[in-house]
């Protein structure tokens, strides 16, 4: 304690020693102003923005009631559960006719078969149908075509219509169209 007193009182005797210290002073001042300036610039910025008008604030919205639903279809199959193997998910009852005679179109896949035209004789419409090899069938509404047991529904000039009856993933049957359009 004592060795600090002699230093400080030879700097202030000094007189570099007291331009040093004069120095430090005045670095500590400017030090202190820059801080309580920066603070009236915070004081300044928070009145002028009480003195400002102060703005709408929206009501807060209405809160609804809570309004319970009743399940009422508990007497139906739960769409989250499937549907017992073998009864088919779409229509119950549908399978392929085992013991029906296939016709000729229903040995080609669907997509290798090409509409190429129609034919009206006596009032009826038939649809001209190429295999793969090149040659042209007749079909009319009612003739199966097709390895799923597709079914003729409907000929118009531009697209024979069919029904094809395919396995589910559920061990049953559905029934999906199928259309065979006219390229042209």
């Amino acid at each position: 304690m004592m060795r600090a007193r002699y230093s400080m009182h030879r700097l202030s005797s000094s007189p570099t020693g007291l331009r040093l210290l004069c120095v430090a002073l005045a670095c500590v001042y400017a030090g202190l102003t820059a801080c309580s300036s920066a603070d009236d610039e915070l004081q300044r910025f928070i009145e002028d923005t009480k003195k400002e008008p102060g703005g709408r604030v929206e009501p807060i919205p209405e809160i609804k009631p809570y309004e319970s639903f009743v399940y009422s279809a508990s007497d139906m199959r739960s769409p989250f559960l499937p549907s017992s193997p073998g009864s088919g998910a779409g229509l119950a009852g549908i399978r392929p006719d085992q013991k029906r005679n296939r016709e000729f179109l229903e040995q080609y896949s669907l997509d290798t078969l090409r509409m190429v035209g129609t034919l009206r004789l006596g009032g009826q419409m038939y649809g001209l149908v190429e295999t793969k090899d090149g040659l042209v069938h007749r079909v009319s509404a009612g003739n199966h075509m097709g390895q799923a047991e597709g079914k003729i529904t409907e000929i118009t000039p531009s697209k024979i219509s069919l029904i094809e009856i395919v396995p589910d993933s559920l061990g049953g049957y559905m029934e999906r169209p199928a259309a065979l359009g006219l390229n042209e």
